[in-house]
């Protein structure tokens, strides 16, 4: 499983790198998305990310190259645009700094989230494990 999400990250990125190089009018977004599928793919390897994780934060980079789409469908990113396309790029940020230091970790690349720091595994709120 942890190998067709490495798959999946890798296809993305090189579907993504394409669709990058098309667009002139945003290259600070377009290398700051870059920079972000770099961040997804190093805690992949590093296994600071689950492959639910990974997954959770390509959605949300997906949605940020959608956004981009739409804002350029006209020819032009208005100021208004871009603004909100920085706001979802720092929302990204975000997540994927919240995502990679949240102490689930995949470190055997199994699929299945690995022991915390303090020997305990993960729990609900019910207590039951996760």
């Amino acid at each position: 499983m942890n190998v067709r999400i490495a798959l999946a990250v890798l296809f993305s990125a090189a579907v993504a790198a394409p669709a990058f190089a098309q667009s002139p009018a945003t290259p600070s977004i377009d290398q700051r998305q870059a920079r972000q599928e770099q961040r997804i793919e190093q805690g992949v390897k590093s296994g600071q990310l689950t492959p639910k994780e990974a997954a959770r934060l390509e959605r949300g980079q997906e949605h940020v190259q959608r956004m981009e789409d739409k804002a350029k469908a006209d020819g032009k990113v208005t100021p208004k645009e871009r603004a909100r396309l920085q706001h979802a790029e720092d929302v990204q940020s975000r997540k994927i700094e919240r995502e990679k230091h949240d102490g689930q970790r995949d470190m055997n690349h199994d699929g299945k989230r690995d022991m915390r720091h303090d020997g305990k595994r993960d729990r609900d709120h019910d207590g039951k494990p996760r």
